[in-house]
């Protein structure tokens, strides 16, 4: 257990908890502004798709591991995102207005979906928004005249103020932004009664109940919030690839993106973004192993899917904080060298409670 020594209220709700965290936070971020200058444009380009998955896996974290409500349909919620921009972008809408407006369409669908899910839970909430992507999946087939169709939309090339973001480099750079604007949203918003009101009740619906925390009100803020970040990654989504159809945001969608939270880590931000990481890392590298398999195990088509399954259930077996429990391990065991304690990597000693996953 890691104690943070804290003397005063603001402490408790800090965005940063110590100087470590502010040393590491600044690193990444000169990171991400020096990426194109030192990756290829592949590997930005992926890097732009771990982004815009992040901000999904956010909603998805905020709704599952911080109010504890299972969705199995949302890749229907960032269908809803991708198609109200492909839409509002032919009919002449801006980009400064139309993502947020897709994320309006997405969160007010998603209002829809909790309200009817609010007298079900566990097993039962995970079939109702299994039952939602199956039936926007249809709905987007069936309406040809808004969506394509099973022939799907062509987007143009996003252009704001003139500055040509089909570039590699400028759209990288636009959804880093809108990432990081999304992160600390989510963390402002746990900082916040509600925040606090949403971990309340995935520990115990009960006894947030008993400490007057309305339960309906809450539970379709998070679907509602969770649903409005997954719009605005199915806006960058659609500008990113530029051609969608109904059958990417299908089933095996849903469950892509809650394991990608399972395996960053439930219950926790960093897992939100170390999920889809690693899901992209083990993709290129199952690509990449195929050569140095035997021909009849390295062309088999389901691959992929049982290297994942094998990796899910290892991480709920082995690990079941994911990827982030497995760093605050990590972690804990480099402070007991002298090295680690010493110099920018000394923690001070104004904060305390202990830091554990919540």
């Amino acid at each position: 257990m890691h104690f943070l020594f804290k003397t005063r209220y603001e402490q408790d709700i800090a965005l940063f908890r110590h100087g470590g965290q502010r040393f590491w936070y600044a690193a990444l971020a000169v990171a991400l502004v020096a990426a194109p200058w030192l990756l290829s444009e592949y590997t930005l380009s992926q890097i732009t798709f771990i982004g815009i998955y992040a901000i999904v896996c956010l909603g998805l974290m905020l709704l599952a591991g911080f109010t504890g409500q299972v969705s199995l349909g949302h890749a229907g919620f960032l269908a809803m995102g991708a198609y109200t921009e492909a839409y509002l972008q032919a009919n002449g809408w801006p980009f400064v207005i139309s993502l947020p407006l897709a994320a309006l369409v997405a969160g007010i669908t998603g209002i829809m979906i909790g309200l009817p899910a609010l007298r079900v839970k566990g097993l039962y909430l995970s079939i109702a928004t299994l039952a939602f992507g199956f039936i926007l999946e249809q709905a987007v087939v069936s309406a040809e005249a808004i969506t394509g169709g099973n022939a799907g939309l062509q987007l143009n090339k996003l252009v704001i103020a003139g500055i040509d973001f089909d570039d590699g480099t400028n759209f990288y750079y636009l959804v880093s932004f809108i990432a990081v604007l999304c992160v600390l949203g989510v963390l402002n918003l746990l900082r916040s009664p509600t925040g606090r009101a949403f971990v309340a009740i995935r520990d115990s619906e009960v006894s947030a109940q008993s400490m007057g925390i309305n339960l309906a009100h809450y539970k379709t803020v998070a679907f509602a919030l969770s649903a409005a970040l997954a719009g605005i990654a199915g806006a960058l989504y659609a500008h990113k690839i530029r051609f969608i159809t109904p059958d990417q945001f299908g089933f095996l969608q849903s469950i892509e993106l809650l394991m990608m939270v399972v395996i960053g880590g439930l219950g926790s931000i960093q897992g939100a973004i170390f999920g889809p990481a690693f899901w992209f890392v083990v993709q290129q590298l199952i690509v990449t192993g195929k050569d140095w398999l035997p021909e009849a195990l390295g062309q088999q088509t389901g691959l992929q899917p049982t290297v994942f399954g094998i990796i899910l259930v290892a991480i709920v077996l082995f690990e079941p904080l994911g990827l982030y429990g497995r760093w605050l391990k990590f972690r804990t065991f480099l402070e007991i060298f002298p090295f680690y304690r010493k110099g920018m990597f000394r923690r001070q000693k104004s904060y305390m409670k202990s830091e554990r996953m919540k």
